[in-house]
């Protein structure tokens, strides 16, 4: 599996200043969409979400959004050496996800750009 970066993800209270202030801090504009009632500006590294506290709390589950070049090949090597894929792979707006729960109990969505997979 190739590993090709890692988002940080942190939920915010007010979107629209914390997109201000990482724009700022990236000189980086905003990419933004919705998912599940949450809205999302991924800026640089850092995927800022926030939304409604019943959403977010199991958002604060996953520790890190890692880049890869296909969720397919993570699910293979995810599942090659004992994680546990709870979620996906499934589309979304940006390419596909999945959910995996590592033996150390740690949390990661893996992400690629297959779009039209």
């Amino acid at each position: 599996m190739e590993i090709l970066g890692t988002t940080l993800r942190i939920c915010v209270d007010d979107l629209e200043a914390s997109v201000a202030f990482y724009e700022g801090l990236t000189s980086t504009p905003a990419q933004r969409f919705e998912r599940g009632g949450v809205s999302v500006a991924a800026i640089g590294c850092f995927l800022l979400m926030s939304g409604p506290e019943a959403e977010l709390e199991v958002l604060r589950k996953v520790s890190a959004t890692i880049a890869v070049k296909d969720v397919d090949e993570a699910h293979a090597a995810l599942t090659r050496v004992g994680a546990k894929v709870v979620a996906g792979p499934v589309p979304t707006p940006a390419g596909r996800n999945l959910i995996a729960l590592h033996p150390d109990g740690s949390v990661f969505e893996y992400v690629d750009r297959n779009v039209s997979a």
